[in-house]
């Protein structure tokens, strides 16, 4: 069985395909970019999503040397995600699905990201730390559900960084270019916000945008210095609370997934923890961390298999404000 999977819950529109041995013989995407740097805008992403969509399907399928009636199956990504883009997924697969006579598979976003990357890494029964724009979970499969032991209290943790980087232009995505900046930093104080197995980025990213601006009591700090020290910190939260949970639910797996998860020092701090703790840590390679339609087809065909989907194609919509423990997970 081979399945097609159509990504676009947000910047990113992309088309993957699948077999059912997980193997990914496909996969294309193309993002949106803001001419001026400052982020998504719903609407112009899915004027994006409109226009290139058909390429990023046509690259897809020329790199499996397939065509469209080789698929046996159509999933895309029903939410969470922005509404505007999530329905031109929707209606791009359904029409699809339709067109060829396809069974349609709505999958749910942060559930793809934890399947594709347990299929890249092989890990088996992980704590997830799922960390993109705008999420930041700790996910743990327990009793049907990838139930959330912890996430954050208001941004998620990509889209506090690109606030930051917006402030100081370093344009869109910032992750990788603070990541560059941090490797020539040294440290700044910043707050420190964990609330049990919570976490808040807010009043770290205003605090850093002071002390970069020159607006606090410090003075005018080196923007190498700041972007080394938010890393630091927003780092360290996550792993505190990682391992908190490692603990607590007695796995001796973490698997990194999501964007923010092809940071290298989130990396080396994860592995570290674990290590000290006698569990490994699995990362996502860089290629399927962040939005791909290579993840969204896997769980696609993981759905499928298990008899999740059902529902007439006229009646499966998006579902923009899903959560990762509304979904019954079947497969496992």
């Amino acid at each position: 069985m081979i399945c097609l999977g159509i990504e676009s819950t947000a910047h990113t529109f992309g088309v993957g395909i699948v077999d059912s041995e997980g193997n990914i013989i496909g996969n294309s995407l193309d993002m949106y970019r803001a001419p001026d740097g400052w982020g998504i805008e719903p609407i112009k992403a899915a004027q994006h999503h409109r226009e290139i969509k058909d390429k990023v399907l046509e690259d897809a399928l020329s790199g499996a040397r397939l065509k469209l009636n080789d698929i046996d199956l159509v999933a895309f990504s029903q939410g969470a995600g922005l509404p505007p883009c999530l329905q031109v997924g929707l209606g791009f697969a359904k029409e699809l699905a339709i067109k060829n006579n396809k069974p349609l598979v709505p999958v749910c976003h942060q559930i793809a990201h934890v399947e594709i990357g347990k299929l890249c890494t092989g890990a088996r029964d992980p704590v997830i730390l799922y960390v993109s724009g705008a999420n930041t979970q700790i996910l743990t499969y327990i009793s049907g559900k990838y139930r959330c032991t912890g996430e954050t209290q208001d941004v998620g943790i990509g889209n506090a960084i690109d606030k930051f980087g917006r402030e100081m232009g370093l344009g869109f995505p910032a992750g990788p270019r603070i990541e560059q900046l941090a490797l020539k930093g040294k440290w700044v104080e910043l707050p420190y916000t964990v609330k049990g197995m919570d976490l808040a980025f807010s009043g770290i990213i205003t605090d850093a945008i002071r002390k970069a601006k020159g607006q606090s009591k410090l003075g005018p700090q080196k923007l190498e210095d700041i972007c080394f020290s938010l890393q630091e910190t927003l780092f360290a939260m996550l792993t505190e609370v990682t391992e908190r949970a490692l603990a607590h639910v007695g796995k001796k797996e973490v698997l990194v997934t999501g964007g923010v998860g092809a940071n290298k020092r989130l990396a080396e701090m994860m592995g570290i923890m674990c290590k000290e703790r006698g569990a490994r840590a699995y990362i996502v390679p860089l290629e399927y961390s962040g939005d791909n339609g290579s993840m969204v087809a896997w769980a696609g065909m993981l759905a499928r298999k298990h008899a999740v989907s059902g529902n007439a194609i006229g009646d499966i919509g998006i579902k923009p404000n899903q959560r990762t423990d509304d979904v019954e997970v079947t497969w496992l």
